[in-house]
């Protein structure tokens, strides 16, 4: 008999501890790693990893896959990306616990905030369960491509224990919150891998109402962290707009020391922030000099919407003639767009602003729009622009009017054309402010939203962006190691949720890998896909240089097609690497 199930030979192995680089060989036998170095040990399958580098299985923090899980194997998009494990339940946002009653809010609340087709969650998920315990064991009965994990939502806490009281502005009795307390300890002790909750006027639910966790006390968050820490063990994670007034900081130091747990939040440049991104850094490494655990999530890029005529947002969309046709069949829209006596009168109009109301995409484009900021994604777009790129500049260099110029290039392939608007993380007009955060270890990256954002953005690829760009290809500033930012994507991420098994390719550990050809990593165009149950839609975006990805030693995907096997299942609570056997 073979010694070992698979081994992939001579491939540069970046180990995921953020030291040096080495060639080696690396031998799995029942789902974990067995061996690494050189060696002649004979094994049923091999891969020849020469001239690739060989990784561990990026471990992705900050998705919403809350209702795809429940139904898909694949769990694409972050699945092409080299993702192994996936942390859902963010932001606050959830489907359990899920009184029978409020099977419909819960849906519109994700689909505000996450921006999830409603009709596809409705159709896609079951909702055999109630409670969260039993919505673990609803994901436990699906194999899948990957590992996921969970948090306990904050709104659908909320709205379980208040019901129809659950308003924005609402406060919970003493008794409510030690009713959302029991709730999130039952929760963590079934499994889950911490708590969620968001507290930002950008998210929004389907009705425009701002999500239950905005206007929390913050003796009700201390009270249910609390919860966490009589199981011992948990992340309280958040969005915030950071309002001095609410002392975000202060009270995640107490509960942190108090508890001894991590609290983690989304760190970025953004317009909702009362305090800007240095200020939150400096209050967060206060309270750490004094004893606390806080960590925060920062993005690689500029988080921004991808604008199209079809299906997702347009530069136009306030534009009368485009409002007349916007809930046409696609095929008329384009007959329409194409159209050049349609396109004449569209350019001659003003963006009618009574049409923003609570459309909060429109209300960022008032803010953040303007063609200088405004990109064209062309086959060799980069997310890091420069102005000389903007479509105010190539309608210049061009000599037409910004708005004629944004207009063709949508229409280009048939109305397949992208625009880029980053609207967080960019007001500088670069990423460089990320640079020193990268080699931060109270900094994480993070924040790639895998499964949401379905018609404006796709994030869910940032595992490649940070090998094609921060590694390999970005000219406008420092780089970062290949070392560092596998570190930074594995061992790293892991390790802030307690997933000690993971993240490092060593004996003991599981056989979570990625085989990447470097040279060759590549993010594909985006493109709109209708294949969500009840033909929702959502952005998507493959990328080339993954030779292959290897799921508890099954190889998963090979060259960017899932081979169909589902080695993946649900994370109950913290885990360990077990030295002790991988030693015998």
């Amino acid at each position: 008999m073979p010694s070992y199930d698979l081994i992939i030979r001579g491939g540069t192995i970046v180990d995921g501890t953020g030291e040096a680089r080495f060639t080696g060989d690396v031998a799995i036998k029942g789902g974990l790693i067995a061996a690494v170095g050189t060696f002649k040990g004979d094994a049923t399958d091999e891969i020849d990893a020469t001239g690739k580098i060989v990784t561990p299985g990026f471990v992705d923090v900050h998705t919403h896959y809350d209702g795809q899980a429940t139904w898909d194997q694949e769990m694409a998009p972050s699945s092409w990306h080299g993702v192994t494990t996936a942390v859902m339940g963010n932001c606050g946002v959830g489907f359990a616990p899920a009184a029978p009653d409020r099977h419909n809010w819960l849906i519109g609340l994700m689909e505000g905030v996450e921006d999830i087709p409603g009709t596809a969650l409705a159709e896609g998920m079951k909702w055999d369960w109630e409670t969260f315990p039993e919505y673990l064991d609803a994901l436990e009965r699906l194999p899948r491509s990957i590992d996921v994990g969970t948090h306990v939502p904050h709104g659908a806490v909320r709205a379980y224990v208040l019901g129809d009281r659950e308003q924005p502005g609402a406060i919970p009795t003493a008794d409510d919150i030690q009713k959302m307390a029991d709730i999130v300890e039952d929760g963590v002790r079934a499994g889950a891998l911490g708590f969620s909750t968001s507290r930002t006027v950008l998210h929004r639910s389907i009705d425009g109402e701002v999500v239950p966790g905005t206007t929390a006390t913050k003796e009700e968050l201390i009270e249910i962290g609390r919860a966490m820490g009589r199981v011992g063990h948990g992340v309280f994670e958040m969005a915030s707009d950071m309002r001095r007034e609410w002392d975000e900081f202060g009270w995640m130091g107490a509960l942190s020391r108090e508890t001894g747990l991590p609290c983690t939040y989304a760190a970025l440049q953004s317009i909702a922030k009362e305090m800007p991104l240095d200020e939150q850094i400096a209050c967060m490494r206060a309270e750490n000099d004094n004893g606390a655990n806080i960590v925060a999530q920062i993005a690689l890029r500029g988080n921004g919407i991808i604008m199209a005529w079809q299906g997702t947002v347009n530069p136009f969309r306030l534009r009368p003639s485009f409002q007349a046709i916007s809930e046409l069949p696609w095929e008329q829209q384009k007959a329409k767009l194409l159209d050049p006596a349609f396109k004449a009168k569209l350019l001659s109009e003003q963006n009618d602003f009574s049409q923003v109301n609570q459309d909060i995409i429109g209300l960022i484009m008032v803010v953040c729009g303007g063609w200088t900021m405004q990109f064209e994604m062309d086959p060799d777009f980069n997310y890091e622009p420069q102005a000389d790129e903007s479509i105010a500049a190539r309608a210049a260099a061009a000599g037409v009017s910004a708005d004629e110029y944004a207009y063709n290039l949508l229409c280009r392939d048939e109305g397949k054309g992208f625009i880029y608007l980053p609207i967080l993380n960019y007001a500088d007009g670069n990423l460089d402010f990320l640079e020193a955060l990268q080699y931060s270890d109270d900094t994480v990256n993070s924040l790639s939203d895998g499964g949401a954002h379905c018609g404006t953005i796709c994030d869910a690829a940032s595992p490649t962006f940070m090998l094609q760009h921060w590694v390999r290809d970005r000219k406008r500033g420092g780089k970062i190691s290949l070392e560092n930012a596998i570190k930074r994507q594995c061992r790293d991420t892991a390790r802030l949720y307690g997933l000690d098994d993971r993240g490092i390719i060593a004996p003991g550990y599981l056989a979570d890998l990625n085989v990447i050809d470097l040279d060759k990593v590549k993010l594909g165009k985006p493109w709109l896909a209708f294949d969500l149950p009840a033909g929702g839609k959502r952005l998507l975006q493959k990328a080339e240089g993954y030779v292959c990805t290897i799921k508890t030693g099954v190889v998963t995907f090979k060259d960017g097609a899932w081979t169909g096997a589902t080695p993946g299942g649900l994370i109950r609570g913290p885990q360990r690497a077990d030295l002790l056997e991988a030693a015998e």
